[in-house]
């Protein structure tokens, strides 16, 4: 979500969609791995768990120092900020997908989660079908919120010491974030 959100604030809505294709694209491939039994495998081998754990956690602190130390200009009032690259939508959505890809958490959620609602008496293909189009809608929903709360947000990041503290305090959450993960265990 704070991805989604952080953007937002710096590239526009347009291109936080592409980053939360990139989110959702990693996320429906966990939450079908899920349902194919790779949940019960992480389960029983922890070291795996823990080394897509370690990784994301390693991939959060890249985003938070390379955030942190991006450089900033200021923009004159109401001026867009400039785009970085031609590859940058690829760039986006690569982001997207590696952060999602990157907690190992969502296939253990949909391991513990989904089961609960499948009827084992009926056909469980459809059944997961509909879990995973409503955990999709709700996923995206709110995306768009946070997102929606990025483009409010690049208003204010006209001037460059409001964008140098706006990217110290994204790459402070993407870092933090990023230790938490490293020392959960469960």
């Amino acid at each position: 979500m704070m991805l989604v959100m952080s953007n937002s604030a710096r590239h526009g809505l347009r291109n936080a969609v592409i980053t939360m294709a990139g989110c959702m694209t990693a996320l429906l491939a966990m939450m079908s791995l899920s349902a194919a039994g790779l949940g019960a495998l992480l389960h029983a081998f922890p070291a795996v768990f823990d080394a897509l754990r370690l990784g994301g956690a390693a991939y959060l602190a890249y985003l938070g120092v390379r955030s942190w130390c991006a450089p900033v200009q200021a923009l004159a009032p109401g001026s867009p900020r400039p785009t970085h690259s031609a590859a940058q939508p690829a760039a986006l959505y690569r982001q997207g997908l590696l952060v999602a890809a990157s907690n190992p958490k969502a296939i253990l959620f949909a391991a513990a989660f989904f089961p609960q609602f499948i009827n084992p008496d009926l056909p469980n293909v459809p059944q997961f079908v509909i879990l995973l189009a409503t955990f999709s809608v709700i996923e995206v929903s709110w995306y768009f919120v946070y997102a929606a709360s990025g483009a409010k947000l690049s208003v204010y990041l006209q001037r460059a010491a409001v964008m140098k503290a706006f990217n110290r305090l994204t790459g402070g959450v993407f870092v933090g974030f990023a230790a938490l993960m490293a020392m959960v265990r469960e």
